[in-house]
């Protein structure tokens, strides 16, 4: 039986880089822990200096290659680099259904690299709903990038730019990307496009495509302030990624000189606390569903007596009171 969590000890193991407490602190927070609230006042005044970024695209594209050609590079500058990886659930256990365990095993033992599959358990977005705690918790223990590789899930993909810094699309030649790209809304979120496995027939024409769509879109978009780079990238054989690396460290270098870095990031947080608020308000309204009332109230709707609307008033009094 488990004793009972030092929390102050914990993130002091994390923050020293101690790989299992930065192992517990990621399942203290996707397993929700009733202390989450306390992990996150503990890790905060600690988070900030990491950069993150999000790597997304349809599945085929060769995300996880990517990431972990990405990973050497990083690596190769000195950086300490985190990776959450986000998985499809299993329909059985809910856990991650890859894993970590057949994911850039070549990182396996390396002291800077920590990597971590995180299950949407259902979430849409590509995203687990803990992944912002997750970020947290890599951050406030010293990583200096953290990577968010999601599942490749279509038109919520898009959700992955509301956690990153810089969100990179992949995008492959003959996989007919480019129409899927401006369908999905992944034209408008990205930073950084990368066409990957580009030694493959139809690489030019990708390009061409990818081009000619940003060349329309640019001003209704971005403006012209940060113009979209296009790289080409044979992840496989590590052929075009130090450019990756390149223009990631752009774009961070032009966040920060037209302060939309901190507007990506406020906005982040907007989100985040939005969320924790609208969820704890869900648990309120099933006490409030458990006791009784809520079916009360619907009751009185039928019987005409409350309109929904009032109805509603009602029961956000009953919160509020």
């Amino acid at each position: 039986m488990a004793g009972p969590l030092d929390l102050d000890d914990l993130v002091g193991r994390a923050r020293d880089g101690q790989p299992r407490a930065v192992a517990r602190l990621l399942s203290l927070v996707e397993d929700a822990h009733p202390r989450v609230a306390e992990i996150a006042r503990a890790l905060t005044p600690h988070t900030g200096p990491a950069r993150v970024v999000g790597l997304t695209g349809p599945p085929g594209v060769g995300k996880s290659t990517s990431t972990s050609a990405l990973l050497t590079a990083l690596r190769a500058e000195g950086k300490r680099v985190g990776v959450l990886a986000i998985d499809p659930s299993s329909p059985f256990s809910g856990g991650a259904l890859l894993g970590d365990r057949i994911r850039m095993t070549e990182h396996a033992t390396d002291p800077g690299v920590f990597i971590r599959s995180m299950a949407t358990r259902g979430h849409l977005g590509g995203l687990s709903w803990a992944t912002p705690q997750a970020v947290r918790v890599l951050d406030a223990a010293g990583f200096d990038v953290v990577l968010i590789e999601t599942v490749g899930v279509g038109q919520s993909e898009v959700d992955v730019v509301k956690l990153a810094d810089t969100t990179v699309v992949l995008l492959a030649p003959g996989m007919g990307d480019g129409i899927q790209a401006a369908k999905a809304g992944v034209l408008e979120i990205a930073d950084v496009f990368v066409v990957n496995k580009a030694d493959r027939e139809g690489a030019d024409a990708t390009v061409h495509d990818l081009k000619q769509m940003i060349s329309l879109a640019r001003r209704e978009i971005r403006g012209a302030s940060w113009r979209q780079p296009i790289v080409r990238t044979v992840a496989a054989k590590g052929e075009g990624v130090d450019e990756v690396v390149r223009a990631l460290a752009a774009h961070h270098d032009w966040l920060v000189e037209h302060d939309e870095l901190t507007r990506r990031r406020v906005a982040r947080a907007r989100d985040e606390v939005e969320a924790i608020a609208l969820r704890r308000l869900r648990a309120e309204l099933v006490d409030l569903r458990g006791g009784g009332r809520l079916a009360g109230v619907a009751e009185r709707v039928v019987a005409r007596e409350l309109d929904p609307f009032a109805a509603a008033d009602e029961l956000i009094m009953d919160l509020r009171s």
